[in-house]
């Protein structure tokens, strides 16, 4: 199968989206599918505005349409809403095809925080989005439900997995050796230092030991400068950010908007249990009831019972999320873009997607 995956989010951005669909083309192309991924960097673009680091495509709709012409995909997938996602749509619609999209980020939730767009707004337009699509990726239960209460339909339960090998296990929490000796317990977030992540309740946590934020965003000047006793580390590579995680004690997840939360999923890899709010995300990733972490109203309580959570137990959650099975419940849900013209997913034959469980 030929697949074109278009996206506004792809590297050098460093989000969970980006990891996600890294991820997801990694799987496939081992499944045996071609996929060619048009992202922000074939086309002409510009800084998102008051998110530096991001760069969107400046009118791509031309350009789009003449790859997808030679490229003549069997299925197509819009991964994100922006500018290229938003192109794609009207490539689709213009000559009759059927596409495939997904809910990876509560842009509404952004778009209040940021430039106080009502809610109700927000969710019109990403509704009118998605309406044509035959297959909404929802990464969560209980985000599947609040779009549909929102009016969302063709919604689909997919799912994320994590890299067990590259986030390896450790049984004590490591010593990160460029942060020297830090006080303990070491408390970490990672993610966009952004509205959205509601960042300023890990800061403000009345908790002992060390804060460590990785990552970058249009918070982060004012930010560093109120809060100068956190270490402030900027984006990691792959690697490295795994050495962060396992020297922490405690991943702290102070957002209420996430869609999925891939971060946790780490953090727990490694052995770091987390701790967060009972809310979409971590309702899921860190269970319920909790597994890989503490879930509580109270971050702080949460922060304080996390560090009672062995790191096995962490381990052992993150064990049941596994790429393989979310790459292919994705092949699973994809359409032919032209009708009459069967999907060639022949690598799924020997292991239908009914068989597998997250466990496996």
């Amino acid at each position: 199968m030929k697949l074109a995956l278009i996206t506004d989010a792809w590297q050098p951005q460093v989000n969970g989206v980006v990891t996600t669909l890294m991820e997801l083309v990694r799987e496939m192309q081992a499944l045996g599918h071609q996929v060619e991924v048009i992202h922000p960097g074939m086309f002409d673009t510009r800084s998102c505005p008051g998110y530096a680091g991001i760069d969107l495509a400046v009118r791509p709709g031309k350009a789009l349409a003449h790859r997808l012409d030679a490229m003549a995909p069997d299925a197509i997938h819009l991964a994100t809403e922006g500018p290229l996602g938003w192109a794609g749509r009207g490539y689709c619609l213009k000559r009759g095809l059927a596409f495939t999209t997904a809910y990876h980020t509560r842009f509404p939730e952004i778009l209040k925080a940021a430039l106080r767009v009502p809610l109700w707004m927000g969710y019109a337009l990403f509704r009118h989005y998605h309406k044509h699509s035959s297959g909404v990726l929802v990464p969560t239960p209980s985000v599947l439900t609040m779009l549909q209460l929102r009016g969302f339909r063709n919604l689909r339960s997919w799912t994320h997995g994590v890299d067990m090998q590259l986030f390896s296990y450790q049984e004590e929490s490591q010593i990160y050796a460029p942060l020297g000796m830090l006080a303990r317990p070491v408390s970490l977030f990672v993610g966009r230092v952004s509205y959205e992540k509601n960042i300023e309740a890990f800061l403000n946590l009345d908790v002992p030991g060390t804060k460590v934020v990785c990552g970058v965003g249009p918070l982060e000047a004012g930010l560093r400068e109120r809060y100068p006793h956190v270490r402030w580390l900027g984006v990691l590579a792959r690697d490295v950010l795994a050495q962060v995680y396992a020297a922490a004690d405690v991943f702290v997840m102070p957002s209420r908007s996430e869609t999925f939360g891939l971060v946790m999923l780490e953090a727990m890899s490694t052995g770091t249990p987390v701790a967060a709010y009972p809310v979409e995300g971590p309702l899921e990733v860190v269970g319920s009831p909790p597994q890989g972490g503490v879930l509580d109203d109270d971050l702080a309580s949460a922060w304080y019972s996390a560090l009672a959570v062995p790191r096995h137990v962490a381990r052992q959650r993150a064990q049941t999320f596994g790429w393989g099975f979310a790459s292919q419940l994705f092949v699973s849900y994809l359409v032919p873009a032209r009708a009459g013209t069967p999907l060639d997913v022949r690598p799924l034959l020997h292991t239908t997607v009914t068989q597998l469980s997250p466990n496996s």
